[in-house]
């Protein structure tokens, strides 16, 4: 009898969700492989398929995570699912994006959840987050002067928190049966405009923080200019439009489905995370 502990490969093991992913499931029985270009347990590199066998040896489910800044990889994730398939693969968790069905036809996200849900050796659970917390404490939306600058005309996200988005991979990977064929759109417990993060930021690290309203455009022109693909311009138009047309995520209870507990607010995130903008101040 094998008493091995079952064993999931991590994409993005170093990122937001993978490395918290893969503490979590070393507490619950699941030996966790980490998968990056680079700092994680084995080396993987989506355009480098030398590394993608290596990734998948003894494994038997997967956290996939598909190749960032890019519209275009529904190839080569079908190519990786039919490897991970004849390695043993019998499961994979798929990081979408929230409304992925509503994704503009030149990204692949809608795409790769066809794939899956076309296959019959393997099962599958897709999760589709909102706009996560940490983008305003690790720098993606940056507190400049004291300032966030994004473009919402006044809409609002239920920004989830990638803890959260961990915690409902994690079961689906422990128990794959009880989440084969589910899709979890996970989202914070309220929806909330870019002014009220500012508002909450404000509060807990004891600073001023205002909110800026950029014109759309504008914003995806700095972005581009700042290294962003000039081509991931239509992604970055579609996610801020959704906002800007008052069709942001919408509190969801999934989070709390999954595992039961409450999703996270952004208040308990920010005091979590106060020191990245009193750091930040100095």
């Amino acid at each position: 009898m094998n008493n091995e502990a079952p064993t999931a490969l991590i994409l993005g093991g170093t990122g937001r969700t993978g490395s918290l992913l893969a503490d979590r499931l070393a507490h619950r029985g699941i030996t966790p492989r980490t998968a990056a270009r680079r700092g994680a347990d084995v080396r993987f590199d989506w355009d480098d398929p030398a590394t993608h066998a290596d990734a998948l040896a003894g494994i038997d489910r997967l956290y996939l995570v598909t190749p960032t800044l890019r519209l275009n990889y529904a190839d080569q994730v079908a190519a990786f699912v039919d490897l991970a398939e004849v390695a043993g693969v019998r499961h994979l968790t798929y990081l979408s994006v929230y409304n992925a069905d509503q994704a503009p036809a030149q990204v692949d996200i809608a795409a790769v959840e066809a794939d899956l849900a076309s296959r019959h050796g393997i099962t599958h659970s897709v999760l589709r987050p909102a706009w996560v917390m940490q983008n305003f404490a690790d720098g993606h939306i940056p507190l400049i002067d004291g300032v966030i600058t994004t473009p919402s005309g006044g809409g609002r996200e239920a920004f989830v928190d990638a803890a959260d988005i961990a915690a409902v991979a994690a079961e689906t990977l422990l128990d794959p049966e009880a989440h084969a064929g589910a899709t979890y759109s996970l989202t914070g417990p309220q929806a909330l405009t870019f002014g009220e993060v500012a508002d909450t930021i404000a509060v807990v690290s004891g600073r001023p923080v205002a909110y800026s309203d950029i014109d759309q455009e504008a914003w995806i022109n700095g972005a581009v200019a700042a290294g962003v693909p000039a081509d991931y311009a239509v992604m970055l138009r579609w996610l801020t439009s959704a906002i800007v047309a008052g069709n942001g995520a919408t509190p969801t209870g999934d989070i709390e489905k999954v595992t039961g507990r409450p999703a996270t607010t952004f208040r308990e995130f920010a005091e979590r995370n106060a020191h990245a903008w009193t750091l930040e101040a100095k």
